[in-house]
């Protein structure tokens, strides 16, 4: 298991805060994903948890009658195994598949020369895994949009139990006293435990920003992250931590939120 070091500065009364993530890894996210990211100090990627097949292969991106998903097959026999060993289906041409339809809708985006390169050598590579390719768009995508936060992938850590006592295990395993939750956390997580483990539960409040998307009169929300960084570029992490009544990301959350 590796080793992570953090320095903890005392001043007055007052202690750094070190706050999580924990999601599943999912191929190129919506914005609110990265969103989450930005509220966090550390992100635990799921590996070594089972897969979910409604992120984890596919995502949306506009297209001329709207939207369309791309989809990565996968081996159906792995739908059952943790996320790091489910395998890949290349008897399809998924690659090209995806290539052409990106090119589609993004040849004329304003920044798609930005990400061009990049995205044209990813359906070049041989993929076996999901979770490698997942875990190499994740980390391009956190570099692209300026993020300063540590990953880490669950595997590398000793954690034990399900649902909300998993995510306080991984939160202890990296020495973080809060975790910051998506908004629809509340209705599964088990807040009275995070309690009783004094450990802060914060909820993500992610308001969908509005810009001009390529191929679209009228915004679709919630494309992936791919939509939102060829259409709005460099200011895009700028872009989906507005929306708040504070300049600072990590100030925006909803504490002690109970979904209706």
């Amino acid at each position: 298991m590796k080793k992570y070091h953090y320095t903890i500065i005392a001043q007055c009364a007052y202690y750094l805060e070190l706050k999580a993530a924990i999601h599943q890894p999912q191929y190129f996210p919506y914005p609110g994903f990265f969103h989450k990211l930005s509220l966090a100090d550390v992100f635990v990627v799921m590996d070594n948890t089972q897969y979910d097949k409604r992120f984890t292969n596919r995502n949306k991106i506009i297209s001329t009658y709207g939207w369309t998903w791309i989809t990565v097959p996968i081996n159906k026999e792995h739908k059952f195994l943790p996320n790091r060993l489910v395998e890949i289906n290349n008897d399809s041409s998924w690659k090209e598949i995806h290539w052409k339809k990106i090119l589609t809708a993004y040849a004329n985006a304003k920044f798609f020369h930005l990400y061009r390169d990049y995205i044209k050598s990813l359906y070049l590579r041989d993929w076996k895994y999901l979770f490698d390719l997942d875990f190499e768009t994740l980390k391009q995508t956190v570099q692209w949009l300026g993020l300063k936060i540590r990953i880490i992938q669950e595997s590398e850590l000793t954690v034990m139990g399900k649902a909300t006592e998993r995510l306080i295990s991984i939160c202890k395993a990296v020495g973080a006293d809060t975790y910051i939750s998506g908004r629809g956390g509340g209705n599964y997580i088990d807040e009275k435990l995070f309690e009783k483990n004094d450990l802060r539960l914060e909820y993500q409040n992610y308001i969908p920003q509005r810009y001009a998307q390529n191929l679209s009169k009228s915004f679709i929300p919630d494309l992936s992250i791919l939509d939102m960084l060829v259409n709005v570029g460099p200011d895009s992490l700028k872009l989906m931590t507005n929306g708040s009544q504070s300049d600072n990301p990590k100030d925006e959350l909803i504490k002690n939120f109970s979904p209706n």
